[in-house]
């Protein structure tokens, strides 16, 4: 699934090609996507201009001028591509067509179907049940490590666990994790009540240099993954530990190799000398 990265990604490629712009025509092929896009979905967006892009944790937003907001997930496969020119003929997995005044096309395409598009009211977004629980955004500057701190202060889980739930730390995922954990040299089994004082400042200090270097190359391309230019992201080629079991620990002479296991059925890789 496209992690904080990729969607803050998507999101820059987007904003100089969308923000200003009206939506001339939006173009439903299906509806039956994880979540039912609403009946008056077209007519509720034909015709508004996008006052802003931006992404709140995994989630694109649209808002505009109407007072409505339209929301994007991506899912497991999902995409939201620029197409600038003449679009191509669609394939049988392209959803939806967001077509500007100015002729591009922003094409949603989800093979999975595990995406969502959605239309809800701008005033109703901070109180929606998607967004309502959710944590600080970790490349604000409000995110200190005293912020981080305090979300991990009430937790009984593993540091991993606890840094994936998105009440405390909004956008993480499992990729950014684990390497986060690596460039502080945290252990992911470490209870995450005990990551204080120095451990805070560290660990906040890896999460925002983790995600601005994945943000720089483009994000993460592991599966479906792309940008919206329709490129691929490099950052897998920087992967310090993530899927890479069994390989040397980069940047150390511990001897030892990277360890792979399972918490809550997901896999950590990480260094059991490194990180404590």
């Amino acid at each position: 699934m496209p992690e904080l990265p990729e969607v803050e990604t998507v999101v820059r490629g987007l904003r100089p090609h969308l923000q200003g712009q009206r939506l001339a025509r939006v173009i439903l092929r299906r509806a039956d996507i994880r979540t039912p896009i609403a009946p008056d979905f077209v007519q509720r967006v034909t015709g508004a201009v996008v006052q802003r892009v931006e992404r709140r944790a995994k989630w694109i937003v649209l808002a505009l001028d109407r007072g409505t907001s339209v929301l994007v997930h991506l899912g497991m496969s999902g995409r939201l591509v620029l197409l600038p020119g003449e679009a191509p003929a669609p394939g049988p997995h392209d959803h939806v067509d967001f077509v500007t005044d100015a002729g591009a096309t922003i094409r949603f395409t989800d093979p999975r179907r595990f995406g969502v598009v959605d239309a809800l009211d701008t005033a109703d977004l901070a109180a929606d049940k998607r967004f309502v629980e959710l944590g600080p955004e970790p490349l604000d500057a409000a995110f200190d490590a005293n912020r981080l701190e305090q979300a991990l202060a009430h937790t009984k889980s593993p540091l991993k666990a606890a840094l994936l739930d998105q009440r405390n730390v909004a956008g993480l995922g499992n990729i950014y994790v684990c390497e986060a954990l690596f460039r502080a040299g945290l252990s992911p089994l470490r209870k995450a009540s005990t990551v204080k004082g120095p451990r805070a400042v560290a660990l906040c200090a890896a999460i925002k240099a983790t995600l601005a270097d994945a943000i720089k190359a483009g994000g993460s391309s592991a599966r479906d993954y792309v940008q919206a230019s329709g490129e691929l992201g490099w950052f897998q080629h920087q992967w310090r530990v993530y899927d890479r079991e069994g390989q040397p620990c980069p940047g150390c002479d511990c001897g030892k190799s990277v360890k792979r296991i399972v918490q809550s059925g997901r896999s950590t890789f990480y260094c059991p000398k490194r990180q404590r």
